[in-house]
């Protein structure tokens, strides 16, 4: 299946939250308070996710495409009603894109002399 680079484009720029939801399922199946356990640790506590805004992202990118839940084996100690979330194929080029823009902007700032200052 193809995916069109005008939906692509179509989502773009994307909400800080999903670009680090995207983020942290891209490496592996996660449930939501993982999720929320990566961003923190990802931005060294400076992005803290509530749970109303992970799971109202969620809800939200599941209907786009970009994430899907799995059926996945839960061990023993697993609670049954976590849910796990893997990026898609579309969300992996969602992704992608917001990289390539985000970059591009980095490129613009710096070329214009704006570099971020040192504390």
């Amino acid at each position: 299946m193809a995916i069109d680079p005008r939906d692509v484009q179509a989502l773009l720029p994307l909400p800080t939250a999903t670009f680090h939801i995207l983020l942290a399922v891209s490496a592996q199946e996660c449930h939501g308070y993982a999720i929320i356990r990566d961003v923190a640790a990802r931005t060294d506590g400076a992005l803290q996710m509530s749970a109303g805004t992970l799971y109202r992202s969620i809800a939200r990118m599941v209907e786009q495409g970009l994430i899907a839940e799995t059926t996945r084996w839960r061990t023993s100690d697993d609670d049954e009603r976590r849910r796990y979330y893997r990026i898609t194929a579309f969300g992996t080029a969602v992704a992608r894109a917001e990289m390539r823009r985000l970059t591009e902007l980095v490129r613009l700032g710096r070329a214009a002399g704006l570099t971020p200052e040192t504390a």
